[in-house]
């Protein structure tokens, strides 16, 4: 962490302080997206979470996306205690410890059922907190944020794993584009924030999203074309000050631990409401490819080299085989 980014996040937070009277007893959520209960699953998860707080004696108050600052100032003002929660891309945590992004493994994960499987009754999230609590972060949840990520790009129908090649695609990190080389693509690191400048001066040619993102980020004037790939499950997630968390007294934590099961809840069950999604973009102008049986079984073959690339070990791999089960 740089002095920079220490000095940024302390006078946001100082800031919010002076804002909010009695910051200590004040719950801090800081938005990943627009304040959209039909379109965000996130927000969904967090609209939920601090009406659940607000209604059992504990305040609340959601800032809206950038209001707190970036992803990175925003993770390092939960390991400093300086923010209480923040929902966050998975690879916020992949920092501290890797064996989260085997949630991003493409073709592992059947439904989110079998990611919910693996998290809890498989201990999975338990395993990822053993190694991020220590330096003052705790995921308190895995949330949903769409039907399985497909291919979206400003170029032409992408059809097979052929289609994929002379595309220069927005990658998370250096682990995406090592999935975009294994596919025939290129891939560059692109911020969030950036993404429509990128798209239009074509810098990056497309990215991987659920297929509500356009929609959600008004990025349907440039993105023309659709692949319905369901390649991982759409997820982020919610983090939480560690110090924050453990500081709470019994009968808060557990306000805060049923707070976040009744989010978890609200976020599964909006998922069931994104069938429409699709026509949707059609309707904005978005083309749909849906991938036959053998065109999705070429990508999969495709990905392989993704399970290989060193980020993931091969007993962390194992232990996701072990925790997601048939």
């Amino acid at each position: 962490m740089t002095f920079s980014k220490f000095l940024s996040g302390s006078l946001l937070a100082a800031a919010v302080a002076l804002a909010g009277g009695a910051a200590s007893a004040q719950v801090k959520v800081a938005l990943d997206s627009p304040a959209d209960l039909e379109g965000s699953g996130s927000y969904v998860w967090a609209h939920t979470f601090s009406t659940y707080l607000n209604d059992h004696g504990m305040s609340a108050e959601e800032f809206q996306r950038g209001a707190l600052g970036g992803d990175d100032e925003l993770f390092d003002q939960v390991s400093q205690g300086l923010l209480e929660v923040s929902l966050s891309p998975l690879n916020i945590v992949g920092s501290i410890d890797k064996l989260i992004y085997g949630l991003r493994l493409p073709y592992f994960f059947t439904d989110m059922a079998q990611v919910d499987k693996a998290l809890g009754e498989g201990g999975m999230l338990e395993a990822i907190n053993a190694a991020t609590t220590p330096e003052g972060v705790r995921v308190l949840s895995v949330n949903v944020v769409g039907p399985a990520s497909g291919i979206f790009n400003t170029k032409h129908p992408v059809t097979s794993v052929a289609d994929m090649a002379g595309l220069r695609m927005r990658a998370l990190d250096e682990s995406q584009i090592d999935l975009y080389k294994a596919w025939g693509a290129d891939g560059t690191i692109v911020s969030w924030a950036e993404v429509p400048n990128a798209l239009q001066t074509g810098v990056a040619d497309g990215y991987l999203n659920p297929a509500f993102v356009p929609l959600l980020f008004g990025h349907t004037d440039f993105i023309k074309y659709f692949t319905d790939a369901q390649i991982s499950p759409a997820l982020r997630i919610t983090i939480a000050s560690e110090d924050w968390y453990q500081g709470l007294s019994d009968a808060d934590r557990a306000t805060v631990d049923a707070a976040v099961t009744a989010a978890v809840a609200a976020n599964r069950e909006w998922l069931k409401s994104q069938d429409a999604v699709i026509g949707k973009l059609e309707a904005a102008g978005v083309a749909v490819v849906t991938l036959d049986q053998a065109a999705r079984d070429a990508f999969r073959a495709a990905s392989g080299p993704a399970y290989d690339s060193g980020l993931l070990t091969a007993e962390q791999i194992a232990a996701w085989e072990a925790a997601k089960g048939e």
